[in-house]
């Protein structure tokens, strides 16, 4: 009788934690990858380039940096995700680096979400990638129309296209 032969799947795949097949379609397009993640207070986002099996950051934002430029409300909201989105497409900008290919991870890509506010700043912010407009929020809600903040994102993101 012929023993079957059982191959232990690698310690991050089987903890849910990476998706090897999708990570090895994004380093082989040769382009710097747009990794964004959010936590419930924040969201980061970096420019990631893979060299020989390491992954080095070239540029990173994060919402706290919104702090400093006047922003005093959450950190975690659309109107927040957009402007961060916007910071890291002027540093990356000023790097030289002008196109990137959209990392999620194993984030659920939901239409319309703080994830989508994030790349549509990166895209303003003068960073080029493949997307489809329909799953960007709406200005209003980008703008913070919804919450009443509307009058500190003007001025934040004038200072940030005035320091860019």
């Amino acid at each position: 009788m012929a023993s079957k032969r059982f191959t232990v799947e690698k310690k991050r795949a089987r903890k849910k934690k990476t998706d090897y097949k999708l990570r090895l379609k994004l380093l082989k397009s040769s382009k710097p990858r747009l990794v964004i993640r959010k936590s419930l207070k924040n969201i980061n986002l970096q420019v990631v380039e893979s060299e020989n099996a390491q992954d080095k950051i070239l540029t990173a934002a994060n919402s706290k940096e919104l702090k400093k430029m006047g922003w005093n409300h959450s950190s975690a909201n659309i109107p927040a995700s957009y402007l961060t989105g916007l910071i890291l497409g002027k540093k990356t900008l000023k790097k030289g680096i002008e196109e990137v290919i959209l990392d999620l991870g194993l984030q659920k890509s939901i239409v319309k979400s703080r994830l989508y506010a994030a790349l549509k700043g990166c895209i303003d912010g003068g960073l080029k990638t493949s997307h489809n407009p329909n799953v960007f929020p709406e200005d209003d809600r980008i703008k913070g129309k919804h919450i009443n903040q509307e009058s500190d994102f003007e001025k934040v993101k004038k200072k940030i296209m005035q320091n860019g």
